[in-house]
């Protein structure tokens, strides 16, 4: 299992408007295959960053599979539009947990 990483710039002032899309996004990435979980969780230094977590069964699921499915582009539709700049996303293997 991995985990994809992604602090997500949201223009300041469209934060409420962010969290009722990404509502919306969200069953579209659950339903994806090896799709595990995912938490959205608002910054509270920086209220316009989110920190999107979310864990797969492999990095070909999410790229590969989610990225090259026709559901992607719903996703991206309604969230993208979000982002400045355009978030930073990386792929994080567990080495240890307590």
């Amino acid at each position: 299992m991995i985990l994809e990483h992604a602090i997500l710039p949201v223009v300041p002032g469209r934060e409420t408007d962010f969290e009722a899309a990404f509502a919306e996004a969200k069953p579209i990435i659950a339903s994806m295959p090896g799709f595990v979980d995912l938490t959205l969780s608002r910054s509270i230094e920086t209220p316009s960053a989110y920190l999107l977590l979310v864990h797969w069964e492999s990095v070909e699921a999410h790229e590969q599979g989610f990225r090259g499915s026709p559901e992607y582009e719903r996703w991206r539709a309604l969230l993208h539009g979000f982002y400045e700049p355009f978030p930073v996303v990386e792929h994080f293997a567990e080495i240890a947990r307590a």
